[in-house]
């Protein structure tokens, strides 16, 4: 674990087709930086970590639970342990940060990519 990074170098971890995360990961939680390409999704899904977030760049739909909202930069997000959601990129694109609590470690397995600037600076 380094104690400093910089985010172009972090080799961004695979989600989905379209959807790429930038993760630090400590011994308790795990942030990350995610790029969703225009129009992107993830379907719905549910994890054991809890998940805190906010929008840095471009739009996204987001269903938590049975609340639907379009969200857009500055806007945070709160997505409780078990809970159902999902998030659809729009037109333009997003970049969110999203912070979970215990960390991802079932990310460890996903395919990563070399290391590029991605969506934000």
């Amino acid at each position: 674990m380094s104690t400093f990074l910089e985010l172009h170098k972090i080799r961004p971890h695979v989600l989905r087709e379209g959807v790429h995360a930038r993760a630090v990961t400590g011994e308790r939680m795990t942030l990350a930086v995610v790029d969703l390409e225009p129009n992107a999704g993830v379907p719905e899904h549910k994890h054991e970590n809890e998940q805190l977030g906010f929008v840095i760049s471009g739009s996204l739909t987001m269903r938590i639970g049975s609340e639907k909202r379009e969200l857009h930069a500055g806007d945070t997000y709160t997505i409780p342990s078990d809970m159902p959601h999902e998030a659809t990129a729009g037109a333009q694109g997003a970049t969110v940060v999203d912070a979970f609590a215990p960390l991802r470690a079932d990310w460890a397995s996903l395919q990563r990519t070399d290391p590029s600037k991605g969506r934000w600076p």
